[in-house]
């Protein structure tokens, strides 16, 4: 069977995008195909008015040494930049106050985000019997049973407000944080493991997310997904994968349509690096059950305000990453970066540069007001909370109507459907943020997990 590449990646991600560079370079004839006419997905950069805007991720977490090597063979180590020392600052609005989040044990006692009660409460967590090692509880089950329902709402709440746009009531603890789970079933206490942790911690050469330096690039995220397409021997833009058809001698026949109509192509291998509902369509035909498991994966809308003031009308210091908005405080925003306070040459001087997110599973039905509507909503909320005096210079809004992967309880099972279907199905593969993480470094760390083990197949 004469075959049009090795392997054929659908989607061109950061997750596409990384599995392609680590398959090309063991060897492999290898194809992405995206639909966009440019690859990055979420992850977008652009200038305006001497502002960098970003429309997906600000930054990522230096986690891995993968990240490191994966500049060097870009060639973008010269474009790397770290936060701000000040950035380590983050804010949690508390009876409209925003509240420094304490950094130490003393910063902790003295803090007013939490009750007296809670603070000794914490004494208690060490003795907090562990879950069944089969058990699946929710975030919210999981921190009020060890740390109590404050703890939750002024830490936890906000916390997944801001990474996941999520309701802690309904994630898996095991999925979403299984560091969590971890740390409880192995020490018995989160407490416990973090001291008894210490020292494998510092023998393992990932490091963890509180632990890892925050980074971006000079001209903002989108300078890693274009210098690894650069890399890339074979893409194919505006190109949307439509089906996929196994082929009784072995491989895969894959059709799409691109600019110069439909297309075919035949492959050995297929690697769908698509978000879960495009995943379940081109899946479906052959395997049901995971089509399934996709579609049942839930995407709430967000929308991301950038938003340019002059400096002298935000009376507030501005030093520190941002603030996040516990859903007790019943605002109509989930937080806010300090975008022009988290690197260098966010914005010129004398402009501050803020990035505002609304709706997420909170909320979704704000996340798909009209522009207008959603620019007044967060200029009225940054005049609440920041004291801006004044309108901004200006405002821009980027919608997603399907923002970040939920993995809410029952992931897991829908991971093992995934993973049969692979098994049942050879020569098919998923790797998105659905799978292994939603963070940039997850992904660049799953991507390059699932290019060993395609190589390894292919071998």
């Amino acid at each position: 069977m004469a075959l049009d590449a090795d392997v054929l990646i659908i989607g061109g991600g950061i997750s596409g995008l990384v599995a392609a560079l680590g398959l090309q370079g063991k060897g492999l004839d290898v194809l992405l195909i995206e639909s966009a006419p440019r690859v990055g997905g979420a992850i977008g950069s652009a200038r305006e008015d001497g502002c960098l805007i970003e429309t997906g991720p600000n930054s990522t977490l230096e986690t891995s040494p993968l990240i490191g090597a994966l500049l060097l063979e870009t060639g973008i180590v010269g474009e790397r930049i770290y936060a701000n020392p000040e950035a380590r600052n983050r804010f949690v609005l508390r009876s409209g106050q925003l509240i420094p989040v304490p950094l130490s044990p003393p910063a902790f006692l003295r803090t007013p985000l939490f009750s007296w009660r809670t603070k000794l409460g914490l004494a208690r967590e060490p003795f907090v019997r562990r879950s069944h090692p089969e058990a699946e509880e929710t975030v919210a089950q999981f921190v009020r049973r060890r740390l109590g329902p404050e703890f939750l709402d002024y830490a936890i709440n906000p916390f997944v407000a801001g990474v996941y746009a999520g309701d802690p009531a309904r994630l898996s603890v095991r999925a979403a944080f299984p560091r969590l789970f971890e740390l409880e079933q192995k020490y018995g206490s989160l407490i416990r493991g973090q001291i008894l942790g210490a020292r494998e911690r510092t023998r393992n050469p990932e490091k963890s997310k509180q632990a890892a330096p925050m980074l971006s690039f000079r001209d903002g995220m989108q300078t890693l997904t274009d210098a690894i397409a650069r890399k890339l021997e074979r893409v194919a833009l505006s190109t949307r994968g439509t089906g996929l058809t196994r082929l009784g001698a072995g491989g895969w026949e894959v059709t799409a349509d691109s600019p110069a109509g439909p297309k075919t192509f035949r492959v050995r291998r297929v690697v769908v690096a698509t978000p879960a509902y495009a995943a379940a369509t081109l899946v479906r035909p052959f395997a049901a059950d995971a089509a399934k498991a996709l579609e049942s994966i839930i995407y709430p809308p967000v929308a991301s305000v950038v938003s340019a003031y002059s400096r002298k009308d935000i009376p507030h210091p501005l030093n520190g990453f941002g603030f996040l908005v516990p859903e007790k405080e019943q605002r109509q925003i989930l937080g806010t970066i300090f975008s022009s306070s988290l690197f260098e040459n966010r914005a010129p001087g004398g402009t501050a540069l803020l990035t505002t997110f609304v709706g997420g599973m909170r909320q979704p039905d704000l996340a798909r007001r009209d522009e207008d509507a959603i620019a007044s909503m967060v200029g009225e909320e940054l005049e609440a909370l920041l004291g801006a005096k004044a309108q901004p210079l200006w405002t821009r809004i980027t919608r997603w109507e399907q923002a970040i992967p939920q993995y809410t309880v029952g992931h897991l099972g829908r991971m093992a459907a995934l993973e049969a279907a692979e098994q049942a199905t050879p020569g098919l593969y998923f790797c998105a943020n659905f799978r292994g993480g939603i963070s940039v470094a997850d992904c660049i760390k799953s991507a390059h997990a699932m290019a060993e083990r395609v190589a390894s197949a292919a071998r």
